[in-house]
């Protein structure tokens, strides 16, 4: 078959099937507008969540219990003058912590005024489960607090000793910040953006990618299309470009509807990078991922002998993308080796996490980026075509 026929099957095979799917419009419609649909829910819900606990935990007063109190009433008197209201503990406060009803509280040592009144440190212990992330910002507050009494008060006994309190600080420690504003309000999206693109663009054309072979081979309607003189090449070609526009279009609407989310949300939300410059790169970048996927997905689905099995695949597959965000929040890696970036659905990870954070990927994480990722899809997509060459294909069950 010349070159002009090989592109003519295979541009005649994708709107076959395109406008097969296209025929069952709730399926049409549900691959398409679901993702969309669901991830401004997402991510104004999140940034809703952010932004309300931030609220209620830092901002607003709170109260805490606090045993021996009346052997530090100064003390006391300075956490009220920090929005941290004191109350008389009960005697289970340990119990009230483990069953979450409480989340932090605060013993003072009976012997505190003595150790205070001789100069000595006087013992203060916060009490609080540290497994728990409820109580994470409260505790981190209550530390800050009392570590901001300890110095105040330690420089006041210096002073009063006529000895300076920068004695007492013989480094003055200070940081110089280099991120940028686009990496502190990227600090979010770089967890939760990356899967949940990486995640739809993955399995965006999954549906029509199973429906065009084992769901066809199941309807034994793909025995007839073997049985023409096209090469499988071109008839593999043209099911994948199908699943590739589908989950092509997909993204498209993901990214109309993030820029759209961050335009009407509040907070951090107003003040990320959704130009249509940004979304560019994000969908330069996972254009291979929705290539891959749907190759991998055509070979698994050349492989089942039904479209039930095709499907038992889902369950692991959607965890492919996720697996390289979960183990970046176990062991953080640098994103300066070039090897990351051949890494399957890590170097889509450390490219989306570029790009959220302001920067732009070299020219040679480019390379090398693009490069693996065509290799892979050509890979996957000659299995696709071995697979289609074998007989067995057509026979359903």
């Amino acid at each position: 078959m010349n070159r002009i026929g090989y592109f003519s099957v295979m541009l005649t095979v994708m709107r076959k099937e395109l406008r097969d799917f296209v025929r069952d419009r709730r399926t049409f419609l549900l691959t398409l507008l679901t993702a969309p649909l669901l991830y401004p829910l997402l991510f104004l819900g999140m940034n809703k969540l952010t932004n309300l606990r931030a609220e209620t935990q830092l901002d607003k007063d709170m109260t805490m219990p606090v045993v021996g109190m009346q052997h530090a009433p100064n003390l006391v008197a300075f956490l009220a003058s920090r929005g941290i209201n004191a109350t008389e503990a009960p005697k289970d406060i340990e119990a009230l912590i483990r069953s979450q009803r409480e989340d932090v509280a605060l013993v003072i040592a009976p012997e505190f005024a003595s150790d205070w009144h001789a100069g000595k440190p006087a013992k203060v212990e916060i009490v609080a489960d540290t497994t728990r992330r409820t109580s994470d910002v409260q505790v981190a507050r209550v530390r800050s607090t009392l570590n901001e009494y300890g110095q105040s008060v330690g420089a006041l006994r210096l002073l009063a000793r006529g000895v300076n309190p920068a004695v007492a600080a013989p480094v003055n420690v200070g940081i110089r910040e280099l991120a940028t504003a686009e990496a502190k309000r990227g600090i979010f999206l770089s967890i939760v953006l990356p899967l949940v693109l990486m995640l739809f663009a993955f399995v965006g054309g999954s549906h029509i990618a199973m429906d065009t072979t084992a769901g066809e081979r199941e309807r034994q309607s793909l025995e007839p299309l073997l049985a023409t003189p096209a090469a499988r090449g071109a008839l593999v070609s043209g099911k994948m470009l199908a699943a590739v526009a589908m989950g092509l279009a997909s993204m498209l609407l993901i990214l109309l509807s993030f820029k759209l989310s961050a335009s009407i949300g509040s907070g951090a939300a107003r003040s990320l990078d959704v130009s249509f410059a940004a979304m560019g790169k994000l969908l330069v970048i996972l254009l291979p991922l929705v290539v891959i996927g749907t190759a991998l997905l055509t070979c698994l689905a050349a492989s089942a002998k039904s479209m039930k099995e095709a499907q038992s695949h889902m369950v692991w597959l959607m965890l492919l993308p996720m697996l390289p965000g979960y183990a970046l929040m176990a062991y953080p890696l640098k994103d300066t080796q070039l090897w990351q970036y051949a890494v399957p659905f890590l170097s889509q990870n450390q490219m989306l996490v570029k790009v959220t954070r302001g920067e732009m990927p070299s020219m040679s994480q480019w390379g090398v980026y693009l490069a693996a990722s065509a290799a892979l899809a050509m890979v996957l997509w000659a299995i696709a075509v071995w697979r289609y060459r074998q007989e067995r294909l057509a026979i359903s069950g």
